[in-house]
């Protein structure tokens, strides 16, 4: 049930922060044409993103939390190579989930750029 959670928590964690970047990104790049409608409504929602990231720091230092306990607990049951073994997984998990998430980005990216590419290209077949 941990590993499920640490799961969880980490994605949720990276979704609100890749969230957060594209809206405080939309606020810097807004021009002064800008409707004030607009800005607010980017306004709000870093608000809400900011919120919900501190919750969802929150939640990481109570898994952190768990994690010590579940730590200890194990302890008691396994070998100190099995415990190195299961302290190793938890810590690679992160790790894992942090690089799937910016695998998954730069596909996006690449997907997103081949198209714009090949949309470019579309008139000159025409031709």
């Amino acid at each position: 049930m941990f590993i499920g959670d640490l799961d969880k928590v980490v994605n949720l964690l990276l979704s609100l922060s890749g969230r957060l970047a594209r809206v405080e990104n939309a606020l810097n790049n807004l021009d002064d044409s800008a409707s004030p409608g607009d800005r607010q409504s980017l306004l709000e929602k870093q608000r809400v993103l900011i919120q919900q990231h501190e919750d969802a720091k929150e939640l990481k230092e109570n898994l952190d939390r768990r994690e010590r306990i579940v730590f200890d607990i194990l302890a008691n049951y396994l070998s100190e190579e099995s415990l190195a073994d299961y302290e190793h997984f938890v810590k690679m998990k992160s790790a894992l989930i942090i690089e799937q998430r910016e695998l998954e980005d730069k596909i996006h990216l690449g997907e997103e750029q081949l198209k714009c590419l090949f949309d470019s290209l579309q008139p000159e077949r025409g031709k």
